[in-house]
């Protein structure tokens, strides 16, 4: 390796170290309290659930009268269009636009989603920027003295998965519009079905209890971490005391 790129290589490894320390000891402490402040925000304090609930547009249309019909020969009864129209409520409704425009999302959900994918975005970077961090401060492997590298590697365990745990996250989002989306298609498609019109409901719900353990997570992820490192940063910086050290 030339001289220039181990020149380079150690800006890096500086740079790494100066910004997961600042991290830790300064921006930890104070991403936990804005993610207590946002918990205690009257959007996450909502007791009845009920206001989270969020018109779908899709109104039940009328069922025709057919009770009055006559058949070809001047008698009641069911003619072929009457079996038509009862073969089609029970296979669905084709839908191909809806009456009164688009069936939009829950906005009170989404303007939650916008507001907290962000602080989960953060704590991938903030994890992968830590776990680096560690990976560069874990000496070179060999005999005795190995308590310190253990911590290290105790610690890297926990930032690995509160790493994991933030990217899954992402996944509850995606997982929410596509059931969201199927269940409204039904109701397009089954507009006379109650229940789905009560599922779609349960869905924002749960979705709003989700993100609120999100964010309880989030916070509680920061004050693990900044409380794991704090109390073992000396060991984590350095793993192994030298001989000279133990000598006075």
């Amino acid at each position: 390796m030339s001289d220039a790129v181990a020149r380079e290589v150690a800006k890096f490894r500086e740079k790494i170290t100066t910004d997961a320390e600042e991290l830790v000891l300064n921006k930890f402490p104070q991403n936990m309290l804005d993610l207590d402040r946002l918990l205690a925000n009257d959007r996450f304090q909502i007791g009845d659930l009920e206001k989270v609930h969020y018109d779908v547009n899709i109104p039940i249309p009328q069922v025709p009268n057919y009770t009055n019909h006559v058949d070809d020969n001047g008698d009641p009864g069911r003619d072929s269009k009457k079996r038509k129209f009862e073969e089609d409520t029970i296979s669905g409704t084709k839908v191909l636009v809806l009456p009164n425009g688009t069936s939009p999302s829950n906005k009170f959900i989404t303007e939650l989603i916008k507001l907290v994918k962000p602080k989960m975005k953060q704590l991938v970077e903030d994890a992968n920027l830590l776990k680096m961090w560690v990976l560069f401060l874990i000496p070179r492997i060999e005999d005795g003295n190995n308590f310190g590298v253990s911590i290290q590697e105790d610690t890297l365990g926990e930032i690995r998965t509160v790493e994991s745990e933030a990217a899954a996250y992402f996944d509850q989002v995606s997982r929410y519009y596509m059931s969201r989306g199927k269940i409204v298609a039904k109701i397009a498609k089954y507009p006379h079905v109650e229940d789905f019109r009560n599922t779609l409901n349960e869905i924002d719900e749960k979705e709003y209890l989700s993100l609120r353990l999100v964010v309880c997570e989030l916070r509680n992820h920061y004050a693990t971490l900044h409380d794991v490192i704090t109390k073992n940063l000396d060991k984590i910086k350095k793993p192994r005391s030298s001989n000279t050290e133990n000598m006075y």
